[in-house]
């Protein structure tokens, strides 16, 4: 009889696989077509810190949260500039560990139409890619997460913890910045043990597969700067040595020979040591060395030589970005001025920056300003829990890959939950290949496998955590 029961349990539990299967391929496959629904909606609606609004895609997300059955109360669309809102959505869970906030910027950076091959404001696929303003920054990350946070509820699943969604306003061009409102006026909403923000990291594709996944636990401080050059001007017919385009011009190809000091940190390290294992040759010999303290100063030389990442990871950088000169076409120039935008290391001395641009420019009539004080914030500790997960969940898509914590070259919301004494660890689920990254450029792109990869990523990620 025993023999029998035990054959008739086998057989049942036989046939219910394929039936299981089944499950988890409808359930992939609905969750592919929310996706890509998902990210159609949102890379239509213009939310370009120019022309756009936040509060368009905020609140036609909050509507797909009510109608799937979350309460009023936890889809709030809040913030004080009309154009600038805030979506914050709260899945609870069973209360056994503090909430994690998951956060994720709306807006974009302006996309003109005849800049691209493809319209920006459609999201278009095209030989494996999605094309579209926002598929890289941040909006693919975004709909993941609400995606993540529909499939949950959908099936049921309460987590360990709460989580709170946050998509927000004013990231690109830090008007009206939804996580400072958020800090300053709504704390309650997100409070959290530590958040986890999507706007960079993730697993980056190098000889064609994801190889490491970056952790952001530190991120380079944002310090811009204005030189201006003033003069009586004149008629153009009448012109003098003296010209203000001129001598800023010749302050700036001073500038241009401005390097300084390649060094490392504790993200760099970490992040160069897991990196270490995909390279071979003296590339492979350098990501080693440069992984130990203190680093050798020729294998600095050589990686950050390497490519342009390379060298933003290892050194403090001043770039101009911006121009203006003249008012007339007829006349002498009054006024001739340059943004410089440097992106320092996270111990950069700020008055050892404003000395170091002086002396390149090496002329007391350019005027040197700050534009606006610099943020900096403390870095993250790498939370090994979190790491473990991450890790977990990418070797179930990936195979094993190292999940190594990185300092990211460019700015995030970040820097302003690291600085109010909250954890933030910046990464996705979005395989990337590093060389072609085209956030804030022309015909902007993402892997089409690659964004469905990412949803079952969170999906896993957040069912686990």
């Amino acid at each position: 009889m025993k023999r029998i029961l035990k054959f008739r349990l086998v057989t049942a539990l036989a046939a219910l696989l394929p039936l299981a299967a089944h499950a988890a391929q409808d359930a992939t496959g609905s969750q592919n077509a929310l996706g890509r629904e998902l990210l159609s909606e949102m890379i239509a609606i213009d939310s370009t810190s120019e022309h756009g609004s936040t509060t368009v895609v905020a609140e036609k997300l909050a509507q797909r949260f009510l109608a799937a059955g979350f309460a009023p109360a936890d889809v709030q669309v809040v913030g004080d500039d009309p154009k600038r809102r805030n979506l914050v959505v709260r899945l609870h869970g069973r209360g056994e560990r503090e909430p994690v906030l998951l956060l994720a910027h709306l807006d974009v950076v302006e996309a003109r139409r005849e800049d691209w091959h493809v319209d920006p404001f459609t999201l278009t696929e095209r030989d494996g890619y999605f094309y579209g303003r926002g598929t890289m920054d941040i909006k693919g990350g975004g709909a993941g997460l609400v995606s993540a946070l529909l499939r949950l509820h959908r099936e049921g699943i309460k987590p360990k913890g709460d989580y709170i969604l946050a998509l927000t306003a004013g990231e690109e061009d830090g008007v009206s910045n939804g996580v400072e409102w958020l800090l300053a006026h709504r704390p309650d909403l997100i409070r959290s043990a530590y958040s986890i923000n999507v706007d960079g990291g993730g697993p980056e594709i190098r000889a064609g597969k994801p190889a490491v996944l970056s952790v952001e636990t530190a991120e380079k401080v944002f310090l811009s700067y204005t030189l201006t050059v003033h003069n009586p001007g004149g008629h153009s017919s009448l012109p003098t040595a003296d010209n203000a385009i001129y001598r800023l011009a010749k302050a700036l190809d001073r500038l241009s020979s401005l390097q300084f000091p390649l060094r490392t940190n504790a993200a760099t390290r970490g992040y160069y040591a897991g990196l270490a294992a995909f390279y071979t040759g003296q590339t492979a010999a350098d990501m080693r060395a440069v992984a130990h303290e203190p680093s050798d100063p020729a294998a600095l030389a050589r990686l950050a030589a390497t490519s342009a990442y390379n060298n933003s990871q290892l050194r403090s950088t001043c770039v101009p970005t911006l121009l203006q000169g003249g008012h007339a076409e007829n006349a002498l120039p009054q006024l001739a001025r340059a943004t410089i935008n440097c992106r320092l290391l996270p111990d950069e001395d700020f008055d050892q920056v404003d000395a170091a641009l002086k002396r390149a420019v090496a002329d007391p009539a350019v005027e040197i300003a700050r534009v606006a004080p610099p943020k900096p914030s403390p870095p993250s500790p790498v939370d090994k829990a979190l790491f473990a997960q991450v890790a977990s969940t990418a070797k179930s898509l990936w195979g094993p890959i190292p999940v190594s914590p990185y300092m990211a070259a460019g700015a995030s919301d970040s820097v302003f939950l690291r600085a109010a004494g909250r954890p933030s660890y910046v990464f996705n689920g979005l395989p990337y290949d590093v060389d072609d990254d085209r956030s804030h450029g022309q015909d902007e792109r993402i892997l089409v496998d690659a964004y469905y990869q990412s949803l079952e990523f969170n999906y896993r990620l957040l069912k686990d955590l």
